[in-house]
């Protein structure tokens, strides 16, 4: 297989591009060359907001069986690249979000749940009607039978540049008591970057089109087996003080963002981001690593870069500041324990 990846190194991008070379395939990637690319690709430059910053792929002259494009920001980047490439490609996979969906987005929402409105040539608005353009970008250029519209959910794993998973990490290795939002059984919805990747290798192998939810199963994990799942992976002494949700909410504390992944049960936020519809894709390949093995895979890497995960400039940071969390925990004295209940799912 020949595949043409735009972007391909950082984080999703970068996990497709080894997925695909571990699988022996021939990989070119075009990206405007700010980090390097993994050994074994052929590079190609161009900086794809820039006038004329396709003329390298244009000039390439290439073909490929397939595309996949992780651009997140002005639909019209997508269209201009997809029409360069019709006729060069044999299927177009664009990697977007379960953003598509309007809100609320519906607890066990699937693939044919409200969208947002988008446009394939626009500039950048906001990221859902950004993504939604995107996926507009390709249809127009692919047409549905050639196109696929993988819509992630929360993605975690080695390269993450958001920032979730890392920050959980660096804040237990630091030790100490640590603010753990409760309940400690609240069930995660999430996909290790690997994971999405090898069902997106062997989608464009089998020929895939139309949109799939990219997430793993609700309650694939719960919030006590991901931190539990830190402590190993960092050796740290800290210890979990698990709150109720109320207490922190009170607080002020922001679900998602300063304290990431978690968002409190039996909300829109729950319903949305943790209960989404995933069987098409559980039905065309999805397996999802244990949360441990996706932990401990990201501890290691993030030693590897000391500790300092990198940051997309267009996401906002995420974590809670160390006074606020003393602050909360000094006021609630929420119960210590590491240890998840008894019962719960090691995946």
């Amino acid at each position: 297989m020949r595949l043409l990846v735009l972007g391909g190194t950082e984080f999703v991008g970068r996990a497709v591009v080894e997925a695909a070379l571990g699988r022996g395939w021939e990989v070119t990637v075009f990206h405007r060359g700010r980090h390097r690319a993994p050994a074994g690709v052929r590079s190609l430059h161009g900086d794809r907001t820039a006038p004329g910053g396709l003329a390298a792929l244009a000039a390439d002259g290439g073909d490929w069986d397939a595309v996949v494009d992780t651009w997140s920001a002005a639909p019209r980047a997508v269209h201009e690249a997809a029409l360069l490439l019709r006729g060069r490609a044999g299927r177009y996979a664009y990697i977007s979000s379960r953003s598509v969906y309007a809100w609320p987005w519906p607890r066990g929402g699937a693939e044919d749940a409200a969208l947002v409105e988008g446009a394939p040539d626009a500039g950048a608005t906001d990221y859902a009607r950004d993504k939604r353009g995107g996926e507009l970008a390709v249809l127009d250029a692919f047409g549905a039978a050639d196109s696929l519209l993988v819509r992630a959910g929360l993605i975690l794993g080695p390269y993450e540049n958001v920032g979730r998973l890392p920050w959980w990490l660096t804040r237990i290795a630091r030790g100490g008591p640590v603010l753990a939002p409760g309940p400690r059984e609240l069930p995660l919805q999430y996909v290790d970057v690997r994971d999405l990747a090898d069902w997106l290798l062997g989608a464009v192998r089998r020929g895939l089109s139309g949109p799939y939810n990219l997430v793993g199963p609700p309650g694939h994990a719960t919030m006590g087996e991901l931190l539990q799942a830190c402590l190993r992976a960092t050796g740290s002494d800290a210890e979990l003080r698990w709150t109720d949700p109320d207490v922190i909410l009170d607080a002020g504390i922001e679900p998602w963002t300063e304290l990431p992944v978690w968002v409190p049960p039996g909300g829109e936020l729950d319903d949305a981001v943790h209960h989404g519809d995933v069987s098409r894709a559980l039905a065309t390949g999805l397996v999802c690593r244990p949360v441990a093995e996706t932990v401990a895979d990201t501890w290691r890497w993030l030693t590897r870069t000391g500790g300092t995960a990198p940051r997309r400039p267009d996401r906002t940071g995420k974590g809670l500041a160390p006074e606020v969390e003393a602050e909360v925990l000094a006021r609630a004295g929420g119960v210590a324990g590491t240890t998840p209940k008894e019962g719960a799912s090691d995946d």
